[in-house]
């Protein structure tokens, strides 16, 4: 990462609903891009899906004339469906997530009960990467990073000048993302955390979601490894792992489950796709229920 780095053109695009951003990175010169954590609109209560967000993106691409390469998840999220079989139908590209999603599959296919018919070997997603593992953005390169501890298969994507770090930290004012979901790992979580800020202070880190720290009125997305790594509230430098991993459980025994977890998983971990149909021809959710 030593000298000077090419720099992508950004663009974002935020679901206040989710609290998600997402993004289009492209190589302004050679028109090629990539897609970064997309939404599929989903109203739980109703049940209605739409992809009026996802049509954001494809216009954009469309209006600056790109061809979309790649369409990448950071990791397979508990927080909103991804649109990413839409987006490829649209616009092509190949659908890529970390190595360990296989991971993912082997835990929650047991606690969702899925069949022999639900393949636990990534085959639902074009390509997994490992570690270090580089992509090409036109001309610019793309660098895998992985770092596990919010779930065990997160990336983060490093592209120029610029690095999506998926749910590993949010904004400075705001923190550092939960590490209780089956498979998470406080620990990990902050080594993670202490790997990416060896990037360069300069760089632009783009973040999956912003909540809105208190006493803050807007969403705010976009930051640098420098603030991340001298004034983030719950890992600046100076805290140790011990006193990370401490903080990162009390908060974490507070927090309330995701509102879209279930749905949410069921369907990224197959990339973006329901389940199979049933004989009835309809695809179905499943509700894990503990019964004692």
């Amino acid at each position: 990462m030593a000298g000077d780095l090419r720099a992508p053109q950004v663009k974002s695009f935020f679901h206040e609903p989710t609290f998600t951003a997402s993004y289009v990175v492209s190589d302004p010169v050679a028109k090629r891009a990539a897609i970064i954590d997309s939404v599929w609109d989903f109203d739980q209560p109703s049940g209605r899906t739409s992809f009026k967000s996802a049509d954001e993106i494809v216009a954009h691409v469309r209006e600056q004339g790109l061809t979309v390469d790649w369409i990448l998840e950071t990791h397979a999220h508990a927080d909103h469906l991804s649109a990413a079989p839409y987006l490829q139908e649209k616009l092509g590209g190949k659908l890529v997530i970390g190595r360990e999603i296989v991971t993912v599959q082997g835990v929650f296919g047991k606690i969702f009960n899925e069949g022999t018919e639900f393949a636990r070997d990534g085959s639902q997603f074009d390509q997994l990467v490992a570690d270090g593992e580089q992509l090409m953005i036109g001309e610019i390169p793309l660098i895998a990073l992985h770092v596990p501890g919010h779930t065990p298969a997160d990336l983060a994507y490093v592209v120029g000048d610029a690095a999506f770090i998926g749910d590993t930290m949010f904004m400075p004012d705001y923190g550092s993302a939960r590490a209780d979901f089956p498979g998470g790992d406080a620990a990990r979580l902050y080594r993670s955390v202490r790997r990416l800020m060896r990037l360069p202070d300069k760089t632009r880190v783009f973040l999956c979601h912003d909540y809105k720290a208190p006493n803050r009125d807007h969403f705010v997305w976009e930051t640098t490894m420098l603030a991340q790594r001298t004034a983030n509230v719950h890992v600046h430098e100076g805290v140790t792992e011990a006193e990370f991993v401490e903080m990162r459980t009390q908060r974490d025994a507070t927090l309330e489950m995701p509102r879209l977890i279930l749905p949410s998983i069921q369907v990224n971990m197959r990339g973006g796709h329901m389940p199979q149909p049933e004989e009835n021809g309809v695809s179905y959710l499943k509700l894990p229920v503990d019964v004692l």
